[in-house]
């Protein structure tokens, strides 16, 4: 049970008063294990509930396995610019990509900035060098992400009226490890109505067909909750499906299981209901991703997007996109086409 190992996902399947029959449970989970050759832990993380009718639309262990791994979807060496954030600000600027403009960032005490290196001991030190960064740039802060971290580990911002706690909190984390140090995003007002805390961006799932097609088959959008300054679903915040022919969000959330794994309407701090939002830009969006598409011609990408009062902008972009959470939000992401049509590609070059 070594993929289903963690008590408190436990105690939510075995209370959600939402889950299936204990015999089509049962029924379910053996045609699983025959149809897709493994042990489906899998099927406990969401696809228990009554609501998933076809629940063999949804991707397996195997399933995600097989296209993450692919060397027919992913090229090693573009892989090792897109997995990493520093390589991927410095690839998408040369390329004139839309990204939050990267600043600064360090490798433990040596700081690298407009084309200076500079080493840094103490906290006053970095003190000294972080306002002048911002004095010289004209900002009121930075936000700092680990470059090879995931799902918003790591990540803190400072900006000037705080300068002095973040750094006796994060100076020692800042100059053990390497981090990129970015400009702040101002977020599109609307977006704000619904989170203002944490920079909610959009995920949206492309992919290149065998034809050398694109297609966007998926997205959902990101939220935070109380004063977290990340959106991450695995760090405690929860999606919400977009309808990708409208641009709008969909009726329902999800948090994934280790936060309970509740489905919401509305945002809990805001009470901002989620149906029919339309997605400023959206069609500005879909522009972008074409044209990063050629700098990055990955055949399976996740994108996550900011948008600001100007247009959106590319925080990063993902190789090994959450499946999972597409699953979630489209009731299983192999009644797509382009997606059954991938994988079945995939599984043929095995």
């Amino acid at each position: 049970m070594k993929r289903f190992n963690n008590i408190g996902r436990i105690k939510v399947f075995l209370k959600d008063p939402n889950k299936k029959s204990w015999f089509k449970i049962c029924k379910e989970l053996f045609v699983l294990a025959w149809v897709k050759r493994e042990i489906p832990f899998y099927y406990f993380k969401f696809i228990y509930r009554k609501s998933v009718v076809n629940y063999l639309d949804y991707h397996s262990f195997g399933d995600m396995q097989a296209l993450n791994t692919s060397s027919v979807l992913h090229n090693r060496d573009l892989n090792a610019i897109i997995e990493n954030k520093l390589f991927f600000a410095f690839y998408a600027e040369k390329a004139n990509i839309k990204t939050p403009k990267l600043i600064t960032y360090n490798t433990k005490s040596h700081f690298f900035w407009n084309g200076t290196l500079k080493d840094i001991q103490t906290k006053a030190e970095a003190k000294m060098f972080f306002q002048h960064v911002l004095d010289e740039n004209g900002l009121d802060g930075l936000f700092f992400r680990p470059p090879s971290e995931y799902g918003g580990k790591g990540c803190f911002k400072m900006t000037r009226a705080d300068l002095d706690e973040k750094l006796d909190a994060y100076f020692d984390v800042l100059i053990k490890g390497t981090f990129v140090h970015t400009q702040l995003i101002v977020q599109h007002d609307a977006i704000n109505k619904i989170h203002g805390n944490s920079v909610n961006t959009l995920r949206i799932i492309t992919i290149i067909t065998k034809d050398k097609h694109t297609e966007f088959i998926g997205g959902f959008y990101r939220f935070g909750v109380g004063a977290s300054v990340v959106d991450n679903a695995t760090s405690g915040g929860f999606t919400v499906g977009v309808n990708m022919e409208t641009g709008t969000l969909k009726a329902k959330g999800h948090y994934l299981m280790e936060f309970g794994g509740a489905t919401v309407t509305q945002h809990p701090d805001s009470g901002f209901v989620f149906d029919g939002f339309k997605i400023p830009f959206y069609a500005d969006i879909l522009k972008m991703l074409e044209h990063a598409l050629k700098v990055f011609p990955d055949r399976l990408i996740g994108w996550d997007i900011a948008i600001t009062q100007e247009g959106p902008v590319i925080v990063e972009c993902n190789s090994y996109p959450h499946i999972p959470l597409s699953d979630m939000a489209y009731g299983g992401m192999l009644k797509n086409k382009h997606m059954r049509s991938l994988l079945e590609e995939v599984k043929a070059q095995r």
